[in-house]
């Protein structure tokens, strides 16, 4: 009998990468593949990539340096490059790495074992970039493929796709198109199978969440039906919450211009949604922000920040700044600062500025800040977020969180680890819990990154058939 054909898949980016790599996983599977672990094994290699830092570039092209010598030891072996920088790269992914058989974009992941087939038909490298998915053809769309998700209690859901934005520093418009929602009762009902098949967690995706439906609701209204032209990401909240065996709801990333008083209001009011809010800042500065084209102010960022706490005071909230924007200044990076320290985050994705060819940002090379003082200023806004994400962590000590168990800790396997609805990463000492559970542990310490805690009791187990380790049964 003839071993099944085995596949690796690495993935580099954001949690749309994720759930898109979940995607080409379902369909490898479909078609007959076993995933490995270990790329030297494979038949098939699938790079799925990323391209809004400089580094994406080298970390794609060294891996297919290593896979070149691979490949030269097992001629059957196929590469496939997909994601936002096959689509940025195109044909340059195979005339810099000829041996590279498939390229394909963010708009046809529908297409990956298709094109892997017609790859060793043809015996040529195929490349097939898509210019922008096409709303009515529901095969290129998440929810009419298959999935082989990561861990079976949680699950992306990816609402909609693309960006309208016109941020000065990012390539996602052009290598993700224009936003489209998919529709309100699809997604419900992906949730709703997915919470049949145990999963109890799902985190909704998409460029700019809590835009979701305005282009829906821009088509209706062009057809004559009624009604006024708004996003509906608060009735998703609602609904996606209300649904039997969802537990908790997760959403990434809203824009600060988009918050409305409504998705607050939902998320408020719906127990399911976690109390978590990621809010991209990117500079306090509102020169900066003008200039990156990011649609609000300093004032109104912290205006919508505090409604948001207002509604819910235990909400956590993260963000994102960039450090080293074209023409920023010191008094622009102070401002950041202060910003930074008002707002008082749990914890922020910090980012030095990388050029990225096809931005407006990167046209301004007369206005790059010099990297010593980029990494001056890094240095210190890690303090400010550092300082404060520690105090936030340090007031949950004495707390009963509820926690979904993830598995034993990779440091130490006599530790569970755990995540709380504000999404902290939460480490106690038990017995084995299988993963996948909800459990209630008392907080006894805190760290800028984790806290610690005492187990209470296990609340709820999973309901998922997926067997785990029998470490965890």
């Amino acid at each position: 009998m003839t071993e099944p054909r085995r596949f690796f898949l690495r993935t580099f980016g954001c949690q749309m990468n994720e759930h898109d790599s979940e995607r080409i996983a379902g369909l490898l599977q479909a078609d007959g593949l076993v995933e490995t672990s270990d790329a030297e094994d494979a038949d098939v290699v699938v790079l799925n990539t990323c391209c809004i830092r400089e580094n994406a570039d080298n970390k794609l092209y060294g891996t297919l340096g290593h896979l070149k010598s691979v490949k030269d030891r097992k001629p059957g072996m196929q590469i496939m490059v997909a994601g936002c920088l096959a689509q940025k790269d195109r044909t340059t992914v195979t005339d810099r790495a000829p041996y590279v058989d498939v390229v394909l974009g963010t708009h046809n992941v529908h297409r990956a074992a298709d094109l892997l087939h017609e790859a060793r038909e043809a015996g040529q490298p195929i490349v097939e970039i898509l210019e922008e998915t096409v709303a009515a053809d529901l095969d290129a769309f998440p929810s009419a493929l298959p999935v082989r998700r990561q861990v079976p209690w949680a699950g992306w859901v990816t609402i909609q796709i693309g960006c309208d934005n016109s941020c000065a520093f990012c390539i996602v418009p052009s290598v993700r198109g224009q936003e489209i929602s998919r529709p309100f009762d699809d997604i419900i009902s992906e949730v709703r199978t997915a919470a049949e098949e145990g999963v109890t967690e799902v985190t909704l995706l998409g460029q700019n969440v809590n835009s979701y439906g305005r282009d829906l609701a821009l088509a209706e209204r062009q057809l004559g039906m009624p009604g006024r032209v708004r996003p509906q990401f608060d009735r998703l909240l609602r609904e996606i919450g209300a649904l039997e065996g969802i537990r908790r709801v997760r959403y990434t990333s809203p824009h600060p211009k988009d918050l409305s008083p409504e998705t607050i209001a939902a998320m408020a009011e719906t127990p399911a949604v976690c109390e978590h809010l990621h809010l991209p800042l990117q500079s306090g500065s509102d020169r900066v922000l003008a200039a990156m084209h990011r649609g609000y102010t300093a004032e109104r960022y912290l205006d919508r920040l505090s409604a948001a706490r207002h509604a819910m005071p235990g909400l956590a909230v993260t963000t994102d700044v960039i450090v080293g924007f074209p023409g920023e200044t010191d008094d622009d990076f102070e401002r950041t600062l202060e910003v930074v320290a008002e707002a008082a985050y749990d914890s922020a994705y910090t980012f030095i500025y990388s050029p990225r060819p096809g931005t407006e940002a990167a046209e301004r090379t007369d206005l790059f800040v010099a990297a010593e003082v980029v990494a001056e200023r890094f240095e210190r806004l890690h303090i400010v977020v550092e300082r404060s994400g520690l105090a936030r962590h340090e007031a949950r000590i004495g707390q009963i969180e509820e926690v979904l168990v993830e598995g034993p800790s990779r440091k130490d396997p006599a530790v569970l680890s755990s995540r709380t609805g504000q999404n902290k990463l939460l480490h106690f000492s038990s017995e084995p819990i299988r993963p996948g559970s909800y459990a209630t542990v008392r907080v006894t310490g805190a760290a800028p990154h984790h806290l610690r805690g005492t187990l209470v009791e296990v609340v709820a187990s999973p309901t998922h058939k997926t067997r785990l380790p029998l470490l965890l049964e």
